[in-house]
């Protein structure tokens, strides 16, 4: 039997039948419908039943024209959605293309390969998965053919990370910047932001910012390369969405608003050496394997949802992010 979330009649946002392309809402709506349409796309696949997922994507005036299948469980683990009748015009417009990763399904036939994705996510070299690589080439192959400003990436929890370091491969060494929403991304680190002390809070991050910051001026390499990663990241700035009250990406909050906090009380420079690094990214590096903390990036619009959850399921779900009646905070953080 299908779950009542994978029915878009029952659990989607049916309420938004004509959608304002410049509308932030109706846009992070969107993104979520189709990223909840892979979830729906591979369980249909799993369960072999009739399909559920299209109006996932027919709803607002998608096809779906490729499935992204990992080489291992044969599952579905991304799509490509192409909008029909796209016209040019003023305003922000719907993207061509919409490029969205699931999260992972802790159940047989996917659990096996999408645990094997969360350990690659732990140490920090999802960069070197198949699906990495397939996601990587796709989104190659669309923007060549239909050009950066018409390509969106999504993706939540784990399809998240998968859009994450997508999205900064292609800023970091193409020079392209696409529009990317990642939903409950998570955040590989202790979740302090949970604690409720704000004193206890600071004092931790001050402390880890000091020794993340001494260990990598310790092991900074002086081979003259004055272009770092990180700076090469400025200028692309994702769309974070974030619950205050999931623990996988609740740390968001906090990361962005250390930076200012370290700035407040005259630690800048150890705040900006240290926004840069993890720990584990520093040891990586001196023992010789370069591994980039692909959860730290410069610049972000966050959407925090505020609205108490009934469980961790909840806060930490795709659905919560086309629901209109959110009680959500913004912030832009730009790094320079």
């Amino acid at each position: 039997m299908a779950c009542e979330s994978q029915i878009f009649s029952l659990s989607g946002p049916s309420f938004l039948t004509a959608v304002d392309w410049n509308n932030s809402g109706h846009r992070r709506s969107v993104a979520a419908s189709l990223v909840q349409g892979v979830y729906t796309l591979e369980n249909d696949r799993r369960q072999n039943r009739q399909a559920l997922a299209p109006p996932w994507w027919h709803s607002f005036n998608f096809r779906l024209v490729q499935i992204l299948v990992d080489n291992h469980d044969v599952s579905h683990f991304g799509a490509v959605f192409e909008f029909l009748n796209h016209l040019s015009g003023s305003g922000a417009g719907p993207p061509q293309y919409v490029i969205a990763f699931r999260g992972t399904i802790p159940k047989p036939g996917n659990r096996e390969e999408d645990f094997k994705l969360d350990l690659h996510l732990l140490i920090n070299d999802l960069q070197k998965s198949s699906r990495f690589q397939m996601g990587l080439e796709t989104a190659c192959q669309i923007v060549q053919h239909a050009g950066p400003a018409k390509v969106w990436l999504a993706g939540h929890s784990l399809g998240s990370s998968l859009a994450l370091v997508v999205g900064r491969e292609m800023a970091k060494t193409m020079g392209l910047h696409l529009e990317t929403y990642l939903f409950n991304p998570p955040f590989i680190a202790p979740p302090i932001e949970r604690l409720a002390n704000e004193k206890l809070k600071l004092g931790l991050r001050f402390a880890n910012s000091l020794v993340t910051a001494g260990l990598a001026a310790a092991t900074r390499r002086n081979d003259g390369r004055e272009t770092e990663p990180f700076a090469l990241l400025c200028a692309w700035v994702p769309y974070l969405f974030i619950n205050t009250a999931d623990p996988i990406c609740s740390e968001y909050v906090g990361y962005f608003k250390h930076r200012e906090d370290m700035e407040s009380i005259g630690a800048g420079k150890i705040g900006r050496l240290a926004t840069k690094h993890s720990i584990g990214s520093v040891l990586s590096s001196a023992v010789g394997k370069e591994r980039e903390p692909l959860h730290l990036i410069p610049s972000a619009y966050l959407t925090l949802n505020l609205t108490p959850p009934s469980n961790f399921r909840e806060a930490h779900g795709i659905c919560q992010w086309w629901a209109h009646d959110l009680l959500l905070d913004y912030k832009y953080y730009q790094h320079k």
